[in-house]
């Protein structure tokens, strides 16, 4: 089953009843702001254009943190270059855990994309974990349209049960 949420997860509980509407958004990932990466170690294949940041690694980018340990940068083929990061990004790629941190929200899972152009971030893992405050949210597949602030949470599922997206609200958190 699929459940369309608002990521702010601060609405009253009368917006549940509001169809196809979604909040603001507080995960952001922005195309137009620089990014600084870290790592333990950074590898370089120039002829597939891409970059490996290996262990340890932690994504900065204005208010949003992503660490994770494994991280696979894919970069557009241009007269730039990925050994200096002068070449532009295209999508992110985070394996090994992934916890991902912007303006109050937090988000966990095993792994990680990020399409720099579309905007689009999908996080997978046996549990995706989504809070703000008090507030949780869990299944196993979240998708944002970070340019709508839609999103997606898909429930986790096993076998033949159809899984259950679990949702807790705590309501001197709606304050």
């Amino acid at each position: 089953m699929l459940m369309i949420l608002a990521l702010g997860l601060l609405f009253p509980p009368a917006a549940l009843a509001q169809e196809g509407q979604a909040g603001a958004t507080r995960l952001n990932l922005s195309s137009d702001e620089p990014i600084q990466i870290e790592s333990d170690r950074f590898e370089v294949d120039e002829s597939k254009n891409i970059g490996v940041f290996i262990g340890n690694v932690s994504v900065v980018q204005g208010a949003t943190l992503l660490k994770t340990a494994r991280m696979t940068v894919h970069y557009a083929k241009s007269n730039g270059s990925a050994t200096t990061g002068s070449a532009q990004i295209e999508r992110l790629e985070a394996e090994g855990g992934v916890y991902l941190k912007s303006e109050g929200q937090v988000a966990t899972g095993d792994r990680g994309t990020f399409d720099m152009k579309t905007e689009v971030l999908v996080l997978t893992g046996d549990e995706v974990v989504l809070t703000e405050g008090k507030n949780v949210i869990v299944g196993c597949a979240l998708t944002v349209q970070m340019k709508t602030g839609h999103a997606t949470l898909e429930s986790c599922k096993s076998g033949e049960s159809p899984g259950r997206v679990r949702m807790l609200l705590t309501p001197e958190s709606q304050n």
